[in-house]
């Protein structure tokens, strides 16, 4: 049987084998995730972010267990820094989710530098994990900040934590996290302060264009499970929500071609560099640029035109 078939009977060790080959980018993993594409897209994706340090794997890991009470079949993805040297995820706190490991399928993915705060392979991970059954799928992303915005390209439902005396920093969200937050939740409220920051984000939040659905203003103490009910139906009458919309299905059109610009973009970025080193060029122009004789965007223009260019 093909590692793909096995991820749709449920098998484990085959879905951890296909999310390694997605995270390395092996040839195999193209064949894997084609053969398995049609099971997917039926997942609730939920993207929790925040800046370090607000307790967003408490979040996750007490969520976790609340959708597992509800009956569903969670799957956890949590994308973190990488190191410079190995390129590996730096586990941190996880192994407190380790005890769920027989029922939950969690796994950490390597940022590896990309952009947004999130793995390369993040949309394929989510895809194979829906394959194998997994109904709703958190998705932690690694607090890189402004750029974190990427995640609502990724989940159904975007969950912003912050916790209390964030001060002027509450204002940075005006310029992205504010505008794609579906459910915001201000964690450790047992905290000075937070009644105040709930404040202002709900002030914040009503300088905003009407929408369908006007994004909720939680406390939450993690740590203890408060709050945790009202974040999980928050995050359900979202999805509900959004059903109910005729713009989701625009929403979804733009999401397909942004995954197909995305591969396409992958396969000729592939192409070109292969034919340059066919072709002896490659390492002379990363050189030229390293020296800064060439400009990156020229030594480009030279590979797509297939000639030298004074």
């Amino acid at each position: 049987m093909s590692l793909g078939k096995d991820i749709l009977q449920g098998d484990r060790r085959a879905l951890a084998r296909a999310l390694t080959l997605v995270e390395n980018q092996m040839p195999e993993a193209d064949e894997i995730v084609r053969e398995v594409f049609g099971h997917t897209g039926r997942a609730i994706v939920v993207g929790i972010t925040g800046a370090p340090g607000v307790g967003k794997s408490t979040l996750v890991d007490r969520l976790t267990g609340h959708f597992l009470s509800l009956g569903r079949q969670v799957g956890v993805l949590a994308v973190d820094p990488s190191s410079p040297f190995s390129g590996g995820a730096l586990l941190g706190d996880r192994v407190r989710m380790e005890g769920r490991g027989s029922v939950v399928f969690m796994r950490s993915l390597a940022a590896r530098g990309h952009l947004g705060g999130l793995a390369r392979a993040t949309p394929r991970a989510i895809q194979l994990l829906e394959a194998a059954g997994k109904d709703l799928i958190l998705l932690e992303t690694v607090g890189a900040g402004q750029s974190e915005v990427d995640v609502m390209g990724y989940a159904d439902t975007t969950v912003v934590v912050v916790v209390p005396g964030l001060g002027d920093d509450v204002q940075a969200f005006k310029a992205g996290i504010l505008e794609i937050g579906d459910v915001f939740v201000v964690n450790k409220a047992d905290r000075p302060g937070a009644d105040q920051t709930m404040r202002e984000l709900r002030q914040m939040l009503s300088l905003g264009p009407r929408k369908a659905w006007q994004p909720p203003v939680l406390a939450a103490k993690a740590q203890s499970g408060e709050g945790i009910e009202e974040i999980a139906a928050a995050v359900l009458q979202h999805k509900d929500s959004a059903e109910r919309n005729p713009e989701v299905g625009t929403r979804h059109v733009r999401e397909a071609e942004r995954f197909l610009r995305q591969a396409l973009a992958d396969q000729l970025v592939a192409h070109a560099v292969a034919r340059a080193k066919a072709a002896g060029r490659w390492e002379s122009l990363v050189e030229d640029v390293a020296r800064r004789r060439k400009d990156p965007v020229w030594a480009a223009k030279e590979l797509e035109g297939g000639e030298e260019r004074e």
